[in-house]
């Protein structure tokens, strides 16, 4: 079957408010292969054409996807579960939610905890996408394609309401770590109304997108920069779980846990013992 191959393409500089990259992937699983996949406050667009896989929502089997190559997925607020045998191939983009806001021309509160194969969505563009994708020779030529198809569906719809992204852009840029209240002083709006408008349109509630965009740090670093000591419970470093929960904004260690168990479906600690992470980025 031959080896795992991974490519990274970089999109057009225009496009990189959108796309940060593109991820080209070819993976034999000569074996099923199950991936636990964590939560977070992204929206995951794979096309693909090779070996179909399920992805299973341990909450509502009706939220998931099953022998699908091509799907879109999320925001989730739980983790769920990926499962293939074969030779996947394909494509990988994590969007913003208001990137894939802007890129799907949808409501992603119609998408959120959902996974959702791409010939089932309202405008089957990503779908023919995904067969040109495929017929072309190699991955240079599939990223240009990718260019154009995104540059073309941008030029095409609305942008984001301004005060959504301004919200957002005060979500992320925080951490998370910004109170929906002061938030929604800040944006002129009520709190009730900025959750209702912010999840109909971006998915989520903006407290659970903060507490998302907190794990998702926390989850980064750890797959980052804590590596396991053999027989541990705690990452290397002086302060352990409790220094990670202090750099990424939580009250103390038990909540860090509690995150993780809700968010990746295991502790820390069990994910750095195991060193198996999410394919998501957290």
């Amino acid at each position: 079957m031959g080896g795992i191959e991974a490519v990274v393409g970089l999109p057009d500089p225009r496009l990189r408010p959108f796309v940060d990259r593109y991820l080209g992937y070819r993976e034999p699983a000569p074996l099923p292969l199950v991936r636990r996949e964590v939560a977070g406050a992204f929206v995951v667009l794979v096309l693909g054409w090779g070996a179909p896989l399920d992805v299973v929502d341990p909450r509502a089997a009706g939220r998931g996807a099953y022998g699908v190559n091509s799907f879109v997925a999320g925001p989730f607020d739980g983790h769920c579960t990926t499962s293939t045998l074969g030779v996947g191939l394909g494509v990988q983009l994590v969007l913003t939610p208001p990137a894939a806001r802007r890129v799907l021309g949808l409501p992603l509160g119609e998408l959120a905890n959902r996974a959702v194969p791409v010939g089932d969505l309202p405008d089957r563009w990503l779908d023919r996408l995904r067969r040109r994708l495929a017929d072309a020779p190699d991955w240079p030529r599939r990223f240009a394609l990718l260019d154009a198809a995104l540059g073309a569906r941008l030029a095409g719809t609305a942008p984001l309401d301004p005060t959504l992204g301004r919200a957002w852009r005060r979500l992320a840029g925080t951490g998370g770590r910004i109170g929906v209240g002061d938030l929604a002083d800040e944006l002129g709006w009520s709190s009730r109304h900025l959750a209702v408008r912010f999840r109909a349109e971006l998915g989520l509630t903006p407290k659970a997108t903060a507490r998302l965009l907190r794990f998702g740090r926390a989850y980064a670093t750890l797959a980052r920069d804590l590596v396991p000591r053999p027989g541990a419970d705690a990452p290397a470093g002086p302060g352990g779980w409790a220094e990670l929960a202090a750099r990424c904004g939580y009250f103390d260690q038990s909540h860090l846990i509690r995150d993780f168990r809700e968010f990746a479906g295991t502790t820390p600690a069990a994910l750095a013992r195991s060193g198996s992470l999410s394919s998501n980025p957290g």
